[in-house]
């Protein structure tokens, strides 16, 4: 198991170029199963998350080739059932429902447990499956899906924290095969369902909607083949940007979407941080002396609920005070008592973090408890006086490409041990 060590206090400049969404990725890649001619997909980042959902379908039969960041997937037989074993290291797997539901009018997938985050059920997926006419059940530890044909509905995919991506993904892969049309109400926006649907298009669906909350969909007999390249992943982005208002310098990004970015980009812009957006790129200028904040996470076009643990490694070094309300995932404050072991001083009031920024934050060992989190951890070393010891690196290898060598380009020192 590895452990990154970040050595703080070296200034970040330069340019660093932006990887393929995962969030986009995972989902698309299954999409292929819903046809038996080959999908290439392109812009695809090297992420442990992908590599498992690689060996998801490559067990449900579909025949995977990779190489530099393309990926050719053929699944013209498949079986319709996905164990324990590989579902288990990644909650996404179950994405695999809508495709195989959809084209084989069965799926068995197993349940892939709870998430540190917090409570992330698969109701709503059910919901909009049953709604197509499917039957489902959960035995064992599985989800059984089964349905004589698959028709149109209407259906209703906002929960208590608001709509679901991943169940907006599910339903709309499964409905591209069903008879009649499907209106999927309280949509997700989110430009990964975007990046979807535009793939799902290219193999023929008809899909209009895609971005607002009300998404339709007019069934189709069967899709064929496409190439797609995955958009550029938002919160790596995002991340890079907080990566340079931290350390103060001149940090360029390249192959970017700004226009994915509003809601970071007006709360570093409020914070003092000047911004440029180019066509593709953004840039973020140092400021001396940057003000504090108040978020709160909400739904796409909202702040993203994935950068908040980056932003609160931020504020911890902001003088004054920031405040920070969790809406999507209340729980999903792990990170704080990690920022804290290295000097932050933030408090918990229910589903919100109030922040006093403090003049220096010193190295520590720390724990990773999740992807994003393990991301702040590394940004608030970049900082701190002293080496932060960041354990549990994995979780940051599921959906970040090369973070250390990445910084690195830009004049970080971080190293990577074996544990």
């Amino acid at each position: 198991m590895d452990k990154i060590l970040v050595h703080g206090g070296h200034p970040l400049n330069g340019t660093v170029r932006v990887s393929g969404s995962k969030n986009s990725a995972l989902p698309i890649l299954a999409a292929a199963l819903l046809t038996r001619q080959p999908c290439v997909i392109s812009n695809v980042p090297d992420l442990s998350d992908i590599n498992y959902m690689l060996q998801i379908l490559s067990h449900l039969g579909a025949h995977v080739e990779r190489a530099s960041g393309v990926v050719r997937i053929e699944a013209e037989k498949i079986k319709t059932e996905a164990p324990y074993d590989i579902v288990r290291k990644m909650r996404a797997s179950v994405c695999v429902l809508g495709p195989l539901l959809g084209r084989e009018r069965e799926a068995t997938v197993s349940l892939p447990g709870g998430c540190v985050i917090g409570d992330r059920p698969i109701d709503l997926h059910l919901k909009g499956f049953e709604a197509l006419g499917a039957v489902s059940r959960i035995e064992h530890g599985n989800v059984k899906l089964f349905a004589k044909e698959l028709r149109g509905a209407t259906v209703n995919l906002r929960g208590k924290q608001g709509p679901t991506v991943l169940g907006t993904d599910n339903v709309m892969m499964a409905a591209v095969l069903a008879e009649g049309t499907t209106v999927i109400e309280s949509a997700a926006a989110e430009p990964e369902v975007v990046d979807l649907a535009n793939f799902l298009n290219k193999m023929g669906a008809k899909i209009e909607g895609a971005g607002t909350r009300r998404i339709v969909i007019e069934g189709v007999p069967e899709l064929h083949g496409a190439e797609h390249e995955v958009i550029p992943d938002r919160i790596e982005a995002g991340t890079y940007l907080v990566a340079g208002a931290i350390m103060g310098g001149d940090v360029m990004l390249r192959r970017v979407d700004p226009t994915h970015l509003g809601a970071l980009i007006d709360a570093l812009r409020q914070s003092g941080y000047e911004i440029e957006i180019g066509k593709g790129t953004l840039r973020i200028k140092g400021h001396p002396s940057p003000t504090p904040v108040q978020l709160t996470t909400e739904p796409y076009p909202g702040f993203p609920t994935d950068m908040q643990a980056q932003m609160c490694a931020l504020l911890s070094q902001t003088s004054g005070i920031s405040v920070i309300s969790e809406t999507i995932f209340p729980q999903r404050f792990m990170h704080v008592s990690e920022l804290k072991r290295m000097g932050a001083d933030i408090s918990l009031d229910g589903h919100t973090a109030i922040i006093k920024g403090v003049e220096k934050m010193s190295g520590a060992p720390v724990m990773a408890s999740d992807l994003r989190a393990s991301a702040a951890l590394v940004l608030a070393g970049l900082r701190a006086d002293g080496v932060t010891e960041v354990n549990r690196v994995y979780h940051i290898d599921r959906g970040y490409e090369s973070i250390d060598e990445k910084l690195n380009q830009l004049g970080a020192r971080i190293e990577r041990m074996k544990a």
